[in-house]
């Protein structure tokens, strides 16, 4: 039975205390990369203890809405260790989608990377 390697979905830095995820995929759409990518986020913080997440959406295009929950999910770990999480970079399309699922009123989304990675 051959497995073939995991690709990676995310790019993780560390800015400080912040940490900066850009989504490599330019569609999150796919259940299994989806389940792939709530993992690695719920680590950084579940795991690794970050308290200061910052995902940068400049290379999405598309998102599911299964994507959607796994950024509430991962938006309630932050909130409930203590900590902050931004979005930014979005596009006015998925943008759109968070104004009609008033999700833009949940999260924190700020324009650019710049002054997101000030928000803190």
């Amino acid at each position: 039975m051959s497995t073939q390697p995991k690709r990676r979905r995310l790019e993780v830095e560390d800015y400080g205390e912040i940490t900066v995820v850009n989504f490599i995929d330019k569609k999150i759409l796919d259940e299994q990369n989806i389940q792939k990518i709530g993992e690695d986020l719920f680590s950084l913080v579940d795991e690794l203890g970050r308290k200061k997440v910052l995902l940068n959406f400049s290379n999405v295009e598309y998102l599911s809405s299964a994507a959607l929950g796994k950024f509430i999910t991962l938006n309630k770990k932050v909130n409930t260790s203590g900590g902050k999480l931004v979005m930014c970079n979005i596009n006015d399309d998925i943008f759109e989608v968070f104004e009609i699922t008033k999700l833009n009123k949940l999260f924190n989304i700020i324009k650019d990377e710049q002054t997101a990675l000030q928000s803190f």
